[in-house]
């Protein structure tokens, strides 16, 4: 519990641990006498926590690289601010964004007030609290998994439509490009070939000429042909006498006379080949000349050709298969999209469920809290499905009516100061089970309330303090009373120098602090004896 007169700083303490836990920072925080921007230091605000080594915030730093710290250490968030409106952010000394910092202080500490913009009063927590307090969360994760699926296959689907539509601009052009590769047709090897038919054919007089004479000298009277007979006779009617020394000479003649025939047989196919056939050359030099002009238009070889050939056609295959694909996509993406709905369905009607419950336990909480004329209802609204998410299909409102007849809306619009710290209150102690912080602070909850309204609001935070810490500024002796550690916040003056000091109460420190609640600025016999029956009474 902390408490104090008015003025003495209690808010100071929220704005340097909000300071502490990444909140915005107001340089009119720093401030100090005959200082000025030169000679000024930041300020600084530590907070330390001693968590459980099992905390989840754990993990978020070890994703972040956040050194943590060893077993029985404590986790310290650090945060300087000068006048200027510069400083820095600290996880164990280590230097983070402001913006990490407060997602970490936001899973450590949890404010409750009029003026807290967090917890329960930020709509975005309470389709999660709801979850937890109706025991969904494996259901949640199911739901979360199944739209990670269905929006994974979205993305792959998006991704093939979308080169399918890319393809569509190069399929022509490819079928146009392989229809004409497949009407010429190349072969390996071709380029050389016709190239050699067309030099013959160009020059088929001249060498239809040459082959002739060639042939007359080879073959005519006297020739070349009739001379390697006629000395193979001679040598044939010799070899007999001289017991084979004449082989050899009988072989290189024969073999010589094979090679004078192999020549004809060269100059036959040339004659043949090279004969003067204009229209043989046309078509030659045509099929030349569309091979070359179909290698230029695709600016690589002719032997590359053919390579292309097969790419354009694998291209096309792709083509097909892509529209095979995205059906088959389109398919999976319809069944993930069903199996989603339905696990989402069960889900918000189990939210329903919860809800109902979650109210009916909440309305029993007002009475005590001197809310008997509020009541406390759970909204949830079907959102169109360009909306829905992993967390289904849901939006959940806690909303609340002060008066019978009023109608309900947003709590934080419609409760005042004192009832919306009341309503916090309540539905703290009903959700309890859910928490997700090791602190939560209620600011000024005994707001506009005294007496046995008041001891409600002590037992009710007294409840809450057994699982979790719980720090609350109170200006209430009954709400005081139910404290486990008391502290006071005290403002003094030395030398023109205002200070703000908290100070830890013993036994007897904290009966006289709470007489001084009682009693106000003369405490009496009475307001002691008061506090002391305060202090003394069984607690639940």
């Amino acid at each position: 519990m902390l408490t104090g007169e008015t003025g003495a700083g209690k808010s100071i303490l929220l704005d340097a641990l909000g300071l502490a836990l990444g909140m915005r920072a107001n340089t009119n925080l720093v401030r100090g006498s005959g200082c000025n921007k030169e000679n000024l230091a930041p300020a600084s605000v530590v907070a330390s926590f001693e968590l459980s080594t099992t905390h989840s915030i754990f993990s978020l730093l070890t994703d972040h690289n956040i050194e943590i710290p060893s077993a029985g250490e404590p986790l310290i968030l650090r945060r300087s601010l000068g006048e200027d409106g510069r400083g820095g952010a600290f996880i164990n000394d280590q230097a983070v964004s402001v913006k990490f910092l407060r997602l970490v202080g936001e899973q450590l500490v949890e404010i409750e007030g009029q003026f807290a913009s967090q917890g329960l009063l930020n709509q975005a927590t309470h389709r999660g609290a709801l979850d937890k307090f109706s025991g969904l969360s494996h259901l949640r994760l199911e739901v979360r998994d199944l739209y990670t699926a269905w929006q994974n296959i979205e993305t792959k689907l998006a991704k093939k439509i979308s080169e399918q539509q890319q393809d569509r601009a190069d399929e022509d052009y490819i079928r146009h490009s392989l229809s004409e590769l497949q009407e010429i047709d190349p072969k390996e090897g071709e380029e050389i070939q016709l190239s050699k038919l067309r030099s013959l054919l160009m020059n088929g007089e001249r060498l239809v000429s040459a082959m002739t004479a060639v042939e007359n000298s080879l073959f005519g009277s006297d020739g070349v042909e009739e001379r390697l007979t006629s000395a193979q006779r001679i040598i044939s009617k010799e070899s007999e006498k001289t017991v084979g020394s004449l082989e050899p000479i009988m072989d290189a003649l024969s073999i010589a006379t094979d090679s004078v025939a192999d020549a004809q047989g060269l100059m036959d196919k040339i004659l043949q080949e090279a004969a003067p056939d204009p229209a043989k050359l046309e078509v030659c030099e045509d099929r030349l000349f569309s091979i070359r002009a179909l290698a230029r238009k695709h600016q690589i070889s002719i032997e590359d050709l053919t390579s292309l050939r097969k790419k354009f056609e694998q291209r096309l295959q792709e083509f097909d298969d892509t529209g095979g694909l995205i059906k088959k996509l389109q398919d999976e993406r319809d069944d993930a999209h069903l199996l989603y709905q339905k696990k989402a369905t069960i889900l918000s009607e189990k939210r329903h469920q919860g809800a109902k419950r979650l109210d009916k336990t909440v309305g029993k909480e007002l009475p005590p809290l001197k809310l008997e004329k509020a009541t406390f209802r759970t909204r949830i609204e079907s959102m169109p499905e360009e909306n829905w998410g992993a967390h289904g299909m849901d939006h959940v409102y806690f909303e609340i009516s002060t008066n019978p007849d009023n109608p309900s809306g947003p709590i934080g619009q419609i409760a005042s100061g004192g009832e919306l710290a009341r309503f916090l209150l309540a539905l703290k102690v009903v959700l309890n089970q859910t928490k997700t912080v090791p602190t939560l602070i209620f600011d000024e909850v005994d707001s506009g309330i005294g007496g046995a309204v008041a001891a409600a609001v002590g037992e009710r935070l007294a409840k809450l303090a057994e699982s979790m810490q719980v720090l609350t500024i109170t200006h209430s002796p009954q709400v005081a009373s139910y404290g486990t550690q008391h502290m006071r916040i005290k403002k003094s003056e030395k030398k023109g120098t205002i200070k703000t000091e908290v100070s830890i109460l013993s036994a007897g420190e904290r009966k006289e602090e709470i007489a001084r609640m009682l009693a106000g600025t003369k405490i009496t016999k009475e307001a002691r004896a008061a506090a002391a029956r305060l202090l003394d009474r069984d607690k639940p």
